[in-house]
């Protein structure tokens, strides 16, 4: 497994997610998913750590995958 941090540079917040996938996936592949479900959606919700947000796509500005970690079962 994997852990990829995405961080979203709103116009007045940045908000972090971890997101877990499988092994195999490249870090494209998140940033691909990640466009398509900006594109498809006007609203998304994002978990981090801390709590869960709801993100206007419209309101975001840059999208960066900062790390990304491997899992050890």
């Amino acid at each position: 497994m994997k852990e990829f941090t995405i961080c979203y540079t709103l116009d007045n917040d940045i908000i972090t997610e971890k997101m877990i996938k499988d092994s195999d996936v490249k870090k494209e592949d998140v940033e691909k998913e990640i466009y398509e479900r900006m594109d498809c959606y006007k609203y998304f919700i994002v978990r981090n750590d801390r709590d869960y947000f709801i993100i206007n796509s419209l309101s975001i500005r840059y999208v960066q995958i900062m790390k990304e970690k491997i899992l050890v079962k």
